[in-house]
């Protein structure tokens, strides 16, 4: 559901206050939560990864196959995510990967609520084609 009129000023003003209070902090926010997100989701695969590990070799002893199966697609599964949530992470001080449309236009002319509203467009027509 789209945003309200305004809604949509609100977010703005709030937007222009917290670049105007603390411009430092502001972009701080904007460029590392995804890199945060990934690093974290990183290394709970790797954690999931050795829980795995523990279950089928518990399997193994234990002779229960059910076990180590289910450890080795709990070892499978969070190898996925490890490898997925790795080639997504930004790298320090790269900016989050974005369209090339968002790279020609200068950072601080593109809004956040500009960003949204063209995730929004993008969404609203992906499903508009089904």
């Amino acid at each position: 559901m789209p945003l309200s009129e305004h809604e949509q000023r609100m977010l703005e003003q709030m937007e222009r206050a917290l670049y105007a209070e603390d411009p430092k902090f502001a972009t701080a926010l904007e460029g590392s939560g995804l890199r945060t997100y990934t690093r974290r989701r990183v290394y709970q695969a790797v954690a999931g990864f050795l829980v795995g590990i523990a279950l089928l070799m518990a399997g193994m002893v234990a002779k229960q196959v059910w076990l180590s199966v289910v450890g080795f697609l709990v070892m499978l599964g969070c190898a996925v995510l490890a490898v997925t949530g790795w080639r997504k992470a930004p790298k320090p001080g790269e900016q989050p990967a974005g369209g090339t449309q968002a790279r020609r236009q200068p950072r601080q002319k593109r809004s956040l609520m500009d960003r949204i509203e063209q995730r929004w467009q993008r969404r609203r027509d992906e499903q508009g084609g089904h």
